[in-house]
């Protein structure tokens, strides 16, 4: 496969894949000492999904990474798997993979570019700036073309960014529109500095929230790097355990993969736990960007009231605050972070499918889509937590 001398090869492992390698494409800025803009495309952390046992055989998370190489020289990668289930992506198409099934269609295996159970928005077409257009542009011809050559139904890539979108659309692939919730600092001196900007209610309803949560009768503490000790974990894995049960019925995650998280990228993640006795009882698990903070996981033990809203919500406002963080991102869904000052934005990603009419059918049905979500978020944001100018210095 190639475009001019772009050349596209499948490799089916980071492991043995050089890591500066690949983060020359995927995180160049860190050439100054500073963070990675997107934590999830690193090396470290698509390797650690592998070699955990996390993505690979029986999970159905298949490897199969593109590699662009410009006359022998890395100008692009891409995180891309093979799928046969559409769990842990996040942007749902299980309506989709019935009606292609209910057609008389396979609609599994499918290829997928994306972050393995990470919401997250980030670039998925990992191109080095040099060579951006060009780049972008080999990497889905490329995609397309081996999903076509293997004759799998479709082709998805998930939140990615709006970048991404408008050159995907330009080359024939449909745009959807999904919707998730973020807090975004105004300069913010405070968490209180934070409140002011609410509207009289809301405030103090966080603020009750927060005493509520307080109340449980322990400690709060935020660990990261070498604070964070193998018996932290060792909670924490009960904690996502239990989460990961109730949620997806098995937890997506291994143990191992905290085990290389502790060792590889203690540095990248802080772990919020709330602890009574000296024992944690609840816990959140963030990552860490240049410029925004991941909230991923939480989980508990025991119950209690608003412990939840706090860890992962409050904690997050104040660690963004105190480390001059543009924006926390908490994950998918959740209309009800919108009374916690997280604001409605537009999240996105791109589809291809090989049958004609099943295209388009679904392009039909993606644009009333857009239309619902754009109007939502039009909704939310006019009655959310923020006084009107706030809100108003925003639009």
């Amino acid at each position: 496969m190639s475009d001019a001398t772009v050349e596209i090869e499948v490799i089916a492992s980071l492991l043995d894949f050089p890591a500066a390698d690949w983060d020359s494409c995927a995180c160049p800025e860190v050439a100054d000492g500073g963070a990675a803009f997107d934590p999830f495309t690193t090396h470290r952390f698509l390797s650690a999904l592998e070699q955990s046992g996390s993505v690979g055989a029986g999970t159905g998370w298949q490897p199969q990474y593109l590699i662009a190489r410009l006359g022998g020289t890395l100008i692009g990668v891409a995180p891309m798997y093979a799928k046969s289930h559409s769990q842990g992506e996040y942007i749902f198409d299980h309506n989709w993979a019935h009606a292609y099934e209910r057609a008389g269609g396979r609609y599994y295996p499918k290829l997928q570019i994306a972050v393995p159970f990470t919401p997250a928005t980030g670039r998925r077409l990992l191109v080095k700036p040099e060579f951006a257009q060009r780049a972008q542009a080999a990497l889905i011809q490329g995609a397309v073309q081996l999903a076509a050559n293997n004759d799998v139904s479709s082709l998805h890539m998930t939140f990615c960014t709006e970048d991404e979108v408008q050159a995907g659309v330009q080359m024939g692939l449909m745009a959807r529109a999904s919707q998730q919730f973020h807090w975004f600092n105004s300069g913010y001196r405070s968490f209180d500095d934070f409140l002011m900007s609410l509207s009289s209610r809301k405030r103090k309803n966080i603020r009750k929230e927060r005493e509520q949560a307080n109340a449980f009768g322990g400690t709060i503490r935020a660990l990261t790097g070498d604070q964070i000790q193998p018996e932290h974990w060792d909670a924490f894995w009960q904690f996502y355990q239990d989460t990961g049960a109730r949620k997806w019925g098995t937890p997506y995650l291994t143990r191992k993969f905290f085990d290389i998280v502790q060792e590889n990228m203690r540095e990248d993640v802080i772990l919020v736990l709330a602890e009574r006795g000296g024992i944690p009882i609840a816990g959140a698990l963030n990552f860490i960007g240049r410029k925004a903070l991941f909230g991923r996981y939480w989980g508990c033990s025991e119950d209690y009231a608003c412990l939840h809203f706090e860890l992962c919500y409050y904690r997050a406002i104040e660690l963004a605050i105190e480390r001059g963080f543009e924006r926390v991102e908490a994950g998918a869904q959740g209309q009800h972070k919108l009374a916690r000052g997280y604001l409605p934005v537009n999240t996105h990603s791109l589809h291809w499918v090989g049958d004609k009419g099943f295209s388009d059918a679904i392009e039909r049905y993606l644009i009333a889509e857009r239309e619902a979500i754009e109007q939502d978020i039009e909704v939310l944001t006019d009655y959310g937590p923020f006084k009107k100018s706030h809100v108003e210095e925003h639009e």
